[in-house]
Parts: C-alpha cells; structure tokens; sequence
C-alpha cells in the first residue's frame, strides 16, 4: 500500500510538472506577442523554458533539500532517454530522416557540450565556476542561433507559428493566471517528485541516482517523447530532432547551469563507471546519424529501445 501511494506521489507530481510547463509557456508566449517584443526574444525564452522547465525546478528542490544525485541523474538520464527511447519509439511509426539543412551543426554542439560536460565530472564535484561557463555557453548558443548561424528547428517553429497562436488573444488576466499557475505548478509537483523518488530509492534499496536516471528522467522526458510522437506521426522530422537535440542541450547547459548557482552537485562515482557513457555513447549514435544523412527507421528504433531497456535493466540489476 505504501509503496502504491509513492508511485501516485510520483505520477501526481510528474502531472503537475507537464501542466505547470505547459501554462507558464502559453503565459511567456502570449505576453510577449501582446508587448510586441521580438518573435525570436519569444521563441528563445520559449523553448528554454518549454524544454527545461521540469527538470531545472527538480534539480533546484533536489540539490537545495539535500539530494543532488537526483537532480544529477535526471540530466544524465533524461539525456539518455531523449536518444534511446523519445526517437526509438516515434521511428516505429515513421521513420525519420536526417537530412535537414542545419542539423549537423546541431549534433556537433550537442555532441562537444556532451563532452564537454563529461570531462567536468572527473572533477568530482560540479561547482560555480563549471555553472558560468555552461549558462556562457548556453548564451552564446542562443545568440547564434537568434542570428541564424545556428538552425534551431524548435525555435523557428515557434517564431513561424507566433501570431497563430491562441495565446495572444487573451486579456493580461489571462496571461498573468497561465503564467501564476505555472509557476505553482512546477515548484509543487517537483516538490512530489523529489520525495516520491528518495522514498521509492529507500524502499527498493537502490541510490538515489538510480531514481534519478530512470523514474524522474523518464518522466521528464514525456513532454519530449508526446512532443516528438506527434512530430513523427505527421512526418515533422525537423520537430523531432529539434526536441531531441535542444532538450539535451539545455538540460546540460540551462538546468546545471542554473543549478550550480545555488548549490555544488559532487559527482556519484557510479555515473562515472556507466551512466555517463550511455550517455556519449548515445549522442555519438544520433551524431553518426546525422553525419551520414541516414534514415532512422523501424530496425534502428528497435535497437534504440532495445538500448534503452538494457540501460534500465543494468540500472536495477546493480
């Protein structure tokens, strides 16, 4: 029974999380069309919180309540999860091609801040200094891609599609109650997630980053994995690698970053023997992907979530 209620704990929190990104985005984008601030202002401010907004709240509550390793864990395992699982599942749908003018510049900055990232871990303790350099990255990511050197398919969606959005069309009221909303939203269901993941760590005698590579990385990367279901099914392959590439991107650069302002995260040896290297080993896939132009199809998403699975299964075998 109680473990029951922990896992509702978690779904509870995990809903609220996707609701509370939800409003807080329709509240940034229709505030920002009502000022007449820029489509590109907008559309970064969007997609950085669309696409890091659950994980970056987690990571906060977990670091500052005395759990870093889940919020550790749900950057490495949400990464993870956006490869192997969010374009493993879609291609069994449709495949989706990599051919997309832009896209290796894309893989290239994900794949150098993977690395990048990685080589910071063997310092055994991620701090301030690691934090300024990532949140300077993820600037200058940004204003390349404001300036057009770096395509960014999410945010040129969002800057093509501004003025048909809904969302502009509603009174400061409106906004201002999608955007209060949302920001009780996220800091409340992070809140159930954290406790429901440090009670379920407990009470299956496994780490804490465990949990936060496989339950709470899981779950923060549905809005990606229903984002990019969709993508596929209407053979939107720019949306889809764009969700995939600009979440592992920001949940390195944005999320660490802006978490390593408050709190140091010390690095669980454990992440260094395994996780960390799915991870690479992840980004080198899509990388080579992209590289060669090939189609991810039925038989590549197969073996993606096959990955994925062993991933999770080495996880809980210990």
């Amino acid at each position: 029974m109680f473990e029951f209620l922990v896992y509702l704990e978690l779904i509870f929190g995990f809903i609220l999380l996707m609701f509370g990104g939800d409003f807080l985005v329709r509240g940034a984008l229709g505030f920002g069309t009502k000022r007449g601030i820029s489509p590109l202002i907008v559309g970064v401010t969007v997609v950085a919180m669309g696409t890091s907004a659950p994980e970056l709240v987690i990571s906060i509550m977990s670091t500052l309540s005395g759990h870093p390793q889940i919020a550790l864990g749900n950057v490495i395992g949400s990464n993870i999860a956006n490869v192997l699982l969010v374009l493993g599942l879609p291609v069994l749908l449709h495949p989706i091609v990599t051919r997309q003018g832009g896209l290796k510049i894309q893989v290239h900055w994900m794949l150098a801040v993977t690395v990048g990232f990685i080589l910071l871990c063997f310092l055994g303790v991620l701090s301030l200094p690691a934090g300024i350099v990532m949140l300077l990255i993820l600037a200058l990511f940004l204003f390349l891609s404001v300036k057009g050197s770096v395509p960014f398919a999410a945010l040129d969606e969002l800057t093509q599609n501004q003025d048909a959005s809904a969302a502009h069309k509603g009174s400061y009221w409106r906004i201002s109650g999608l955007i209060g909303l949302g920001m009780v939203a996220l800091p409340v269901g992070a809140n159930f997630v954290v406790t429901a993941g440090t009670s379920l760590a407990l009470n299956l005698g496994v780490s804490e980053s465990v949990i936060g590579a496989s339950l709470v990385a899981l779950g923060t990367s549905l809005p990606e994995l229903s984002a990019t279901l969709v993508a596929a099914y209407y053979r939107n392959s720019d949306v889809a690698l764009g969700n995939v590439v600009g979440s592992n991107l920001f949940n390195i650069l944005a999320v660490l970053g802006v978490t390593l302002m408050v709190a140091d995260i010390p690095i669980d040896p454990a992440f260094l023997r395994f996780d960390i290297w799915v991870m690479l080993s992840a980004a080198i896939v899509l990388w080579l992907f992209a590289m060669f132009g090939a189609k991810i199809g039925r038989l590549a998403g197969v073996g993606l979530l096959c990955g994925y699975g062993g991933y999770i299964w080495v996880l809980f075998s210990g």
